[in-house]
């Protein structure tokens, strides 16, 4: 067993938070203390290899010192504007089988899922070279899990989610700060609006690209067909 391989089983091991797991492991590999903020929350992960694989590779990153770890671009197609649109939002949860991100439901984006319900997923960790590609279909998350999640967020940022009106144009960023400041005063910031929620998607491709410095990239793929996830190596 390598010292990595020793060190990942004691994280594996120890029960307490993901935020202490990170700190330990920075600890142990090279004595830094500054903190990672570890944003992603795994419940009752799906034990496919394709997810396990992820895990693995989400660990390895956070070893690594990555930021924005959490960050996942999602790429959606508009009937309506006939165009493909991508943007970065903030991974939540893995939940099982499901990705789950939040967001207005009166945004562009929201629009796009309404109207083509496939979206495309990247997720890029540079402190380890790794690129995750996903295809999926995506859904809202209920009202339930909705209301639970905001009431358990900070008011500010329920502040914003209420008085902001995502995507839209407006007079001036001095605007944008009004309105959130009359929504941290007047508002009700732990009842989540109707205009605001969570989006669920579940993955039936995923590739996982490993850079190397020759450009002798391995690339893995696991599609699900009729139940069943195959396996297969794509070339560079």
């Amino acid at each position: 067993m390598t010292n990595y391989d020793a060190i990942l089983h004691i994280y594996q091991k120890l029960h307490i938070s993901a935020f202490l797991k990170v700190l330990f492991l920075k600890f142990l590999i090279d004595n830094k203390t500054y903190i990672i903020l570890t944003m992603i929350k795994f419940i009752n992960l799906n034990k496919a290899v394709p997810y396990l694989i992820l895990k693995e590779k989400y660990e390895e990153a956070i070893v690594a010192g990555q930021n924005n770890i959490e960050a996942i671009s999602i790429s959606s197609y508009s009937n309506k504007m006939n165009e493909v649109d991508s943007r970065y939002v903030n991974l939540k949860f893995i939940s099982n089988d499901e990705f789950i991100f939040f967001s207005n439901y009166e945004s562009p984006k929201a629009a796009a899922f309404n109207s083509h319900n496939q979206v495309a997923a990247l997720i890029y960790w540079p402190s380890t070279n790794m690129q995750i590609r996903m295809k999926a279909k995506i859904k809202k998350t209920s009202d339930e899990f909705n209301q639970q999640y905001f009431f358990d967020r900070s008011e500010e940022k329920n502040a914003l989610a209420i008085s902001s009106n995502q995507s839209n144009e407006i007079v001036s960023y001095n605007q944008v700060k009004e309105n959130y400041n009359k929504s941290l005063k007047n508002d009700d910031l732990k009842k989540c609006p109707e205009y605001w929620g969570g989006y669920s998607f579940t993955p039936y491709y995923f590739e996982f690209w490993e850079g190397h410095e020759s450009r002798i990239n391995k690339r893995e793929v696991f599609q699900k067909i009729d139940g069943i996830w195959k396996q297969s190596i794509l070339q560079p």
